[in-house]
């Protein structure tokens, strides 16, 4: 493990609520591009995407140590965990979402719309009442690079919405020229989503349908371009950036930033409190502890937070 000094870039004085460590932790590196983390509580581990070399790594909290967690991986992107403590992935190469049951399998969410393959799913967010939201740009079909190359079925890029009841996925918003991060506000009522050929970040009203409203654009990227996105549990948006991670005010105002020595892709929160920043920058995957906590999804009656499942994904390939 590297230790590099951490550097915060405060804007505004609303972040100066936001320390954290005097260090980043650089926990793995020798990736070709690494992307979507997503931490599992009840194993306390850490999963993520290296696109190009199509495989998914694994870190284990407890000792440090980094393997394979399966591979090839479809050329796997954004991943989230459902309710059920359930691996959700985005699979570029695979033109599909899946998810991981607890007894390895894997299940398809949603590979076509209206009976045309989907583009390349980038990134997704679960909601409360089970509902699985993705983005859907071309990027795994554009080149060989990160899955393959391809003509698009559908010709455009959208937002998808797969119904928790009928498993149906429908177009949630049309009008994106690259739709990729997103993430829900703590009580659920906006969404946020990157537009990253756009270089910017949109805010929607979510109804209780789960149909979107508005969608101005919140935020402009400053510094290479927007990719990932997380929210705290007081609404601030951290996006992921290229000179590092940038959180936003709710109001859209940039308040501040961590500074990465990479261009980082998407970040999530962990550890035993949620506030631990894992963060994927180009080759590697880092850490910072911060004094402030990433939100969760509001409770769904009879429903468990993730943080409460006693059980874990198993991998496709033995670590």
């Amino acid at each position: 493990m590297e230790v590099i000094e951490a550097r915060f870039e405060v804007l505004d004085d609303r972040f100066r609520a936001c320390r954290g460590d005097d260090r980043i932790e650089r926990l793995a590196t020798g990736c070709r591009w690494a992307e979507g983390p997503v931490y599992f509580p009840a194993g306390r581990f850490l999963l993520w995407s290296d696109i190009p070399n199509d495989r998914m790594l694994r870190w284990d909290e407890t000792t440090g140590v980094v393997g394979t967690f399966r591979q090839p991986a479809g050329h796997a992107n954004g991943h989230t965990v459902d309710r059920e403590g359930r691996l959700v992935s985005c699979e570029q190469g695979n033109r599909r979402v899946t998810r991981t049951e607890h007894d390895g399998s894997i299940t398809v969410l949603a590979d076509r719309w209206r009976g045309r393959r989907l583009n390349s799913p980038n990134d997704v967010v679960v909601r409360s009442d089970g509902s699985i939201w993705f983005t859907d740009p071309s990027y795994g079909i554009d080149s060989d690079y990160e899955g393959h190359r391809a003509e698009s079925e559908i010709g455009a890029c959208h937002v998808y919405r797969v119904d928790p009841v009928t498993g149906e996925a429908a177009i949630v918003a049309d009008d994106f020229v690259r739709p990729n991060g997103l993430a829900f506000s703590p009580d659920e009522s906006t969404l946020y989503v990157v537009d990253t050929r756009a270089g910017h970040i949109r805010a929607f009203g979510v109804g209780e349908d789960g149909a979107l409203t508005g969608g101005a654009a919140l935020a402009t990227c400053s510094s290479g371009i927007f990719d990932g996105l997380r929210v705290d549990t007081d609404g601030r948006i951290w996006a992921a950036a290229g000179d590092g991670v940038h959180c936003f005010d709710p109001d859209g105002t940039l308040i501040g930033k961590i500074r990465f020595p990479e261009a980082v892709s998407n970040l999530c929160f962990g550890g035993a409190k949620r506030n631990v920043l894992f963060v994927t920058a180009t080759t590697s995957l880092y850490s910072i502890m911060l004094t402030v906590n990433g939100a969760t999804r509001p409770a769904a009656p009879g429903r468990r937070d993730p943080a409460d499942a006693v059980r874990v994904p198993q991998a496709g390939a033995a670590v």
